[in-house]
C-alpha cells in the first residue's frame, strides 16, 4: 500500500511540473495544453454527457468482443492443453495466428463485416481470443501429475478429472490471460474505433485532434488511462476472490 502512495505521489508530481512549465510558458506551444485547460475539458466532457455518451459504445464492444474470447478461449485451451491430438491439430494454427497484431485485420474486417460493431467486435475477439487460449493451455499443462494420478487412482472418468482436478489447477494462468487480454481489448477497439467509426472513445480522441481541441483530446485519453486501471483493479479483486484459497491471494 505504501508502494502505491508513492507511485499516485509520482503521477501528482508529473502533472504538477507540467503545469508549471505551461503556466510559466516555458513550454509554450498548443499542442500541449495546461494540466487545468484538460482537467476543465474533462470535466465539461463529463458534465454535458459527451464523454459517457462516447464511452458506452466502446463499453458495449468490449464486453461483447471479451466475452466471446474468454467463451471460446478458454475451452479450447484446456482441450489443447489436455490432448495431444487436439494441440498438434491447432497449435500451427495458432502460432501462425498469434504474432500478427490486432489491428492489422481491421482491413479484412471492414471488407466482411463493414464499419459497425460487428467489425469492432470481431477485432477485440481476435486480439483477446489467443493470450487466453495460449495461458489456459500452458496452465492445463502445467498441473501437478499426481493431482491426475490421484484422480484416476479413485476412478474418476477424464472428463471428471478434467473438470473437477485440471480446470481449478488452471484458473491462476487462465486469470493471468484474461488480465492480459483485458487491456489489450482497450487497446483494440480504440484504434478500430479510430480507423473506421462514427462514435466511441477512439473516435471521440480522433475528432477532437481533426478539430484542433487538443485540451479535449488529451481528456479523452487520460478517460482511457483512468478507465483502463479501474478494470484492472476491479479484475484484481475479483482474481484476489477467485484465488483466496491461495496463501499469497489472502
Amino acid at each position: 500500500m505504501k508502494g502505491r502512495v508513492w507511485g499516485f505521489s509520482l503521477i501528482v508530481l508529473v502533472l504538477l511540473v507540467w503545469e508549471a512549465l505551461t503556466a510559466t510558458r516555458i513550454i509554450d506551444t498548443p499542442s500541449v495544453p495546461r494540466v487545468t485547460e484538460i482537467a476543465v475539458a474533462w470535466w465539461r466532457a463529463i458534465t454535458s454527457g459527451d464523454m459517457p455518451h462516447e464511452l458506452w459504445p466502446s463499453l458495449y464492444r468490449i464486453a461483447i468482443g471479451y466475452g466471446l474470447a474468454v467463451l471460446i478461449a478458454v475451452p479450447t485451451g484446456l482441450l489443447m492443453g489436455a490432448s495431444r491430438f487436439v494441440y498438434g491439430l491447432l497449435e500451427p494454427a495458432t502460432e501462425l495466428l498469434r504474432p500478427i497484431p490486432s489491428s492489422a485485420y481491421i482491413p479484412i474486417a471492414i471488407l466482411f463485416l463493414g464499419i459497425g460493431d460487428e467489425m469492432k467486435m470481431f477485432a477485440v475477439f481476435f486480439g483477446c481470443v489467443f493470450p487466453i487460449l495460449v495461458n489456459t493451455s500452458d496452465g492445463v499443462k502445467g498441473v501437478d501429475p499426481v493431482l491426475v494420478d490421484t484422480g484416476r487412482t479413485f476412478g474418476l472418468s477424464r472428463g471428471d478429472i478434467l473438470r473437477s482436478i485440471i480446470f481449478p489447477a488452471a484458473i491462476p494462468a487462465i486469470l493471468t490471460g484474461m488480465r492480459v487480454a483485458l487491456s489489450i481489448a482497450l487497446i483494440v477497439v480504440v484504434v478500430a474505433e479510430m480507423v473506421a467509426g462514427s462514435s466511441g472513445i477512439g473516435y471521440f480522441i480522433l475528432d477532437n485532434q481533426r478539430t484542433f481541441r487538443v485540451p479535449e483530446m488529451f481528456a479523452g485519453i487520460a478517460t482511457l488511462g483512468i478507465l483502463g486501471y479501474l478494470a484492472n483493479t476491479i479484475f484484481l479483486l475479483v482474481e484476489a476472490r477467485a484465488l483466496r484459497w491461495r496463501p499469497a491471494a489472502r
